[in-house]
């Protein structure tokens, strides 16, 4: 039998030094979630669709897919075989992360589509390499641009299909500063869907 992944990534979860929510996964789900991807549970994307309904990182500012939870939803659901692309998690801001091959044999790598600057960005890891450098610290530095204070107790305070809708937004000159913007909670999806048209608006 195939040995599950889900040992080593619940190690780091442990491990995290910010908190982790695992929302619990329903099995049915789950095993629809793993054909769609066609993975197994040996990969740690298929570890956690099996084991997850998602994970909260770092007091929800990070919402990793899984086999969905509530309003949260799964990582077929957000994806797009047809052009090679894997949605496997979003930020409190309605930034984005996917899973892409750039081109025809080449590894698959994450790739971040931020809300400040409306571009992607190749962050150059593998999906394990990318979950294992989250679990162990790396949102801190990643996004010491993004954060305010006393962020931690507003975003713990969002449901997981909540998002801020933030206002300027922050790839304004005048939104920059988050500490001075205006936040409000809205449904996660309508802050994606804003930075995405904002994107495609701009040229970006």
């Amino acid at each position: 039998m195939d040995e599950s992944a889900w040992p080593e990534v619940a190690a780091v979860v442990t491990a995290a030094p910010y908190p982790v929510e695992v929302l619990p996964a329903d099995p049915a789900r789950a095993a629809g979630c793993l054909a769609a991807l066609e993975v197994t549970t040996r990969s740690w994307l298929g570890a956690v669709v099996a084991n997850t309904g998602g994970l909260l990182v770092d007091h929800g500012w990070l919402r990793v897919l899984g086999s969905g939870h509530g309003g949260l939803p799964d990582v077929p659901a957000e994806s797009d075989p047809a052009r090679g692309l894997v949605t496997i998690g979003y930020d409190v801001l309605g930034g984005q992360f996917v899973w892409a091959q750039p081109q025809p044999r080449a590894r698959p790598t994450v790739h971040y589509f931020g809300p400040d600057d409306l571009g992607w960005l190749d962050l150059e890891q593998g999906y394990a390499d990318w979950l294992y450098a989250v679990l162990a610290g790396s949102l801190t530095a990643f996004y010491e641009t993004l954060r305010w204070p006393g962020w931690e107790s507003e975003v713990a305070g969002l449901a997981p299909d909540q998002a801020f809708s933030v206002w300027p937004p922050p790839f304004t000159r005048e939104g920059k500063d988050l500490s001075v913007v205006s936040r409000r909670a809205v449904p996660l999806a309508e802050a994606v869907s804003f930075y995405q048209d904002a994107a495609r608006q701009l040229g970006s």
